[in-house]
């Protein structure tokens, strides 16, 4: 079986984030075989929910509370709060495109993967479109300081 990414979906709800005024964060939830569970795009401004971040819109959409086999792709590293969430939801393989050293918990930061009290560690699989997703974020922010 050939490698198909999902991340031109995540890109696609980072920028619907984006346009909505929300930091352009977008994921999608891959099912075994390769159905897309989810898609979502940060919505916390939206939500007025600090935890309505990208990632874990898709793993509460998914309806289930492990979801062995599942890929997630997300367009930018996963905070902490995120990266214990992909852990406790079993999630087989992490694609991330940009890094993020100011909040990232799986390469930067905490680390959480790497924690003793980690459960579940997923392949991980970082720069997966990395140009796109960084140049994202970068726009909105420069937008942002106006």
């Amino acid at each position: 079986m050939s490698f198909v990414s999902h991340m031109d979906l995540a890109l696609k709800a980072a920028r619907a984030a984006f346009a909505r005024g929300e930091v352009p964060v977008g994921a999608v939830l891959v099912a075994p075989g390769g159905r897309v569970v989810a898609s979502a795009g940060n919505r916390t401004r939206e939500l007025q929910d600090p935890t309505a971040h990208a990632e874990m819109l898709v793993l509460r959409a998914a309806g289930a509370e492990r979801l062995p086999d599942h890929d997630l792709y997300v367009t930018l590293e996963p905070c902490p709060m995120c990266a214990a969430a992909i852990s406790l939801a079993r999630i087989r393989r992490l694609y991330y495109g940009a890094s993020d050293p100011k909040s990232g918990g799986v390469a930067q930061g905490p680390r959480i993967f790497s924690h003793p009290q980690c459960h579940h560690v997923p392949e991980i699989y970082d720069g997966l479109a990395e140009p796109e997703a960084a140049a994202l974020l970068r726009d909105f922010f420069r937008a942002r300081r106006g």
